[in-house]
């Protein structure tokens, strides 16, 4: 990258020229960056160590191009300004979405399965296969580079285990997809095909979650609020019972009453992964009537494509200021705690 504070000490050049080599060199200085390599998740629970990927650079320009630049008359340059307003603004290059990159993170595990439905499934089965239909649905939208994040064993090793995978990969988004449960004290029985099992069907509808203790909470908000809208959009109502009273120590912040986006300050995978984070509940499987939604293709396809819109509208909003995105940071009400929290679901375990 050329140096802003380079001289020119030879003799026979006028102040004037000296200032239209600097103006020009200054330009190129808005010259978009080059993108990096798109090999960036490969057979990572082989533990394969990987060099990070090496640092992006901007091409200097010639001397001829200085020269020429410097050389063009002044008049010229003040006629195409004034037939064209917009000609000296900064041209803002869209995302790309082949180059954008995507975790998408399966909630629980095999082994630690989260919450149980009305009907007796894991939520671990349901957020797998919502999460691959997330990730066929924004590779066809054109993000390439969306993996799917799996993980195995016990509640928090597991955790600790995505986080950790999640910070070495260049990633520009981390999206958890979960279902949701509620207080096991809200829990009412019912018998299904002869076994006795347990339901509530007096909460239902999607969740998001941020952290405020997230390094880049903004951004995080930020794409929040756009999934929030998707879901809205798609004719979904969010969940309310996180701000009553009835939820105890479960209740938490409400960040937007229009949209139902939540904060958990805590959470170990919004908390301490490193690049923005937000977390999906994308319905309520102990509802015994919104369990057999989630379970359907149709409502898969639904959450899936306002993923796929939601990813499109703040991937763009990466390059370009976004009207969609301009989402006020809430004050730090809550500020970090040395304790992280186990989980966000109801007696569902750790995130």
């Amino acid at each position: 990258m050329p140096s802003s504070g380079r001289t020119f000490g030879k003799a026979g050049i006028g102040v004037r020229r000296c200032r239209r080599i600097a103006a020009a060199v200054a330009a190129s200085l808005l010259l978009p960056i080059g993108a990096s390599d798109a090999g960036w998740l490969s057979d990572i629970f082989k533990d394969k160590s990987k060099p990070g990927h090496s640092p992006e650079h901007t091409t200097s320009p010639t001397r001829t191009a200085r020269a020429k630049v410097a050389a063009s008359p002044k008049r010229h340059v003040e006629r195409r300004a004034a037939s064209n307003p917009d000609a000296s603004k900064p041209i803002a290059t869209l995302c790309d979405p082949a180059k954008f990159r995507i975790i998408v993170d399966v909630g629980h595990t095999a082994k630690s399965e989260g919450a149980i439905s009305a009907r007796g499934v894991a939520e671990f089965a349901f957020n797998l296969h919502l999460a691959q239909r997330i990730e066929q649905k924004l590779k066809a939208a054109g993000f390439a580079g969306t993996r799917l994040l799996v993980t195995e064993g016990n509640a928090r090793p597991s955790l600790v285990r995505r986080v950790t995978v999640a910070n070495d990969l260049p990633a520009d988004i981390f999206l958890s997809i979960h279902h949701d449960s509620v207080p096991n004290k809200l829990l009412e029985d019912w018998d299904f095909e002869g076994n006795k099992r347990h339901f509530s069907d007096r909460f239902s509808g999607y969740s998001v979650w941020v952290s405020r203790n997230n390094p880049d909470f903004k951004t995080s908000l930020a794409f929040a609020e756009l999934l929030a809208r998707q879901m809205k959009a798609r004719g979904m109502t969010y969940a309310h019972q996180y701000t009553e009273a009835i939820m105890g120590h479960y209740q938490h912040p409400l960040l937007n009453k229009d949209t139902g986006v939540y904060s958990y300050d805590e959470l170990i995978v919004l908390r301490k992964t490193h690049m923005p984070a937000v977390l999906l509940e994308a319905g309520s499987i102990i509802n015994r009537d919104e369990e057999l939604k989630m379970d359907s293709p149709e409502r898969r396809d639904i959450i899936s494509s306002g993923v796929a819109a939601a990813m499109k509208q703040f991937c763009d909003s990466r390059s370009a200021a976004h009207p969609d995105v301009a989402a006020k940071t809430p004050s730090q009400d809550h500020p970090p705690q040395d304790q992280p929290a186990e989980g966000a679901k109801p007696e569902a375990g750790s995130r």
